[in-house]
């Protein structure tokens, strides 16, 4: 046998993978999708949309937004720039929906350091409604989807609605692997924490919110310094007593990795975020990491027999998890990936701990304890 601290140690790991694996598979089916709402209730919507350029699917995602059922709701666009070519898309879709209220602002004013949030108090002013749904650019919605996650703004109890999304890949390895972060890791860790009963989360694809509760926080310019603003919106409204609620509805946004470096950047930038938003649970979360860490307790063990059981029983959640998140014909040719993607996330969430920097779009930033980010000047 080997060293019996290196065994136990060795059998808690490959144990915590498993029990985690296994959660997480089942934390996916558990899933249901409610029956959909009668209109007549439900208020008018103003959907905020803070843009920053264009890629090959910008106009297929903003346009889900414009052709929603649902009785009354406008929607306004906010752009920093008049030369951003996302202008032109927005001005399409004004010629194509002429009946919808759909407007374009453009104010370069910067409030903070986070030009996403500055461009929501610059579009602040055009909002006629006293509900609001806030969305990013690169997310692609089903026609119901407003009037699902506006319902549950009218319990006076509740501080925000979001809602979980899947990524959809691009051509190529690097938009696959970015895909599986967020369809494999990401997502599954938000519902296993649902499933405990928190609700310690808020994801910039959707948050709905009151004008009352908004108002009540501080406005945008609460969460005018903050990386992770759309979390930081639910932790205030939770500090106020309100809830927030986890839409089953499932949006879609792009993964456009181009290349590793790309794929690094990217990731990284989540993981610090997460790492500030919550950092005791995100110092715990190598357990997530399934197989490798499995792996590793399982050589900490010596191959002991009930080491590798538990090994075989972590990968196999693992496959089934993956076999979950996308058609079975896709998911078996891309399983020979998996080792590559569970390797890659263990050793990102590694080097997360190395710095506090991130890179944002053309920005660099260093993200302090509190969540508060200052730009990096590169010389």
């Amino acid at each position: 046998m080997s060293n019996p601290w290196l065994y136990w140690v060795g059998m808690a790991l490959t144990a915590s993978a498993m029990a985690y694996g296994i959660i997480a598979w089942l934390a996916t089916l558990a899933r249901l999708r409610p029956a959909a709402r009668k209109f007549q209730a439900l208020p008018p919507v103003t959907i905020l949309k803070p843009l920053c350029g264009a890629e090959s699917g910008t106009y297929e995602c903003l346009r889900s937004f414009c052709d929603q059922d649902y009785p009354e709701f406008e929607v306004i666009f906010g752009v920093a720039d008049l030369n951003d070519p996302v202008v032109e898309i927005v001005e399409r879709l004004k010629r194509e929906f002429p009946q919808r209220r759909l407007q374009l602002v453009i104010d370069r004013r910067q409030h903070g350091s986070s030009r996403k949030v500055s461009n929501l108090v610059n579009m602040m002013p055009w909002a006629e409604h006293e509900f609001f749904v806030i969305s990013d650019s690169d997310v692609r919605v089903q026609q119901d989807y407003l009037a699902q996650v506006a319902a549950p703004l009218l319990d006076p109890d509740v501080g925000i609605v979001t809602c979980p999304y899947r990524g959809i890949p691009r051509e190529g390895l690097w938009s696959l692997l970015g895909s599986q972060f967020i369809n494999e890791w990401f997502i599954p860790s938000v519902r296993v924490t649902a499933l405990s009963g928190s609700r310690s989360f808020a994801f910039g694809v959707t948050i709905a919110i009151s004008r009352r509760a908004l108002h009540r926080i501080g406005g945008f310019m609460a969460i005018a310094n903050q990386l992770a603003d759309d979390y930081r919106l639910g932790e205030l409204t939770r500090q106020l007593g309100l809830k927030t609620v986890l839409s089953d509805v499932v949006v879609e946004t792009n993964v456009v990795e181009e290349n590793l470096a790309d794929l690094v950047r990217h990731e990284l930038r989540w993981l610090r975020t997460i790492r500030t938003v919550r950092p005791v649970g995100y110092c715990l979360s190598f357990i997530t990491f399934g197989v490798p860490v499995a792996l590793v307790g399982a050589l900490l063990t010596a191959g002991a027999p009930a080491a590798l059981t538990m090994l075989a029983a972590t990968a196999a959640a693992r496959v089934l998890l993956h076999l979950r998140t996308r058609n079975a014909e896709a998911s078996l040719r891309q399983l020979f990936i998996l080792p590559i993607r569970d390797t890659l996330s263990l050793a990102l969430w590694s080097w997360s701990f190395v710095t506090r920097r991130v890179h944002w779009r053309n920005d660099y930033l260093r993200v302090n304890r509190d969540g508060s980010v200052l730009p990096v000047v590169r010389i």
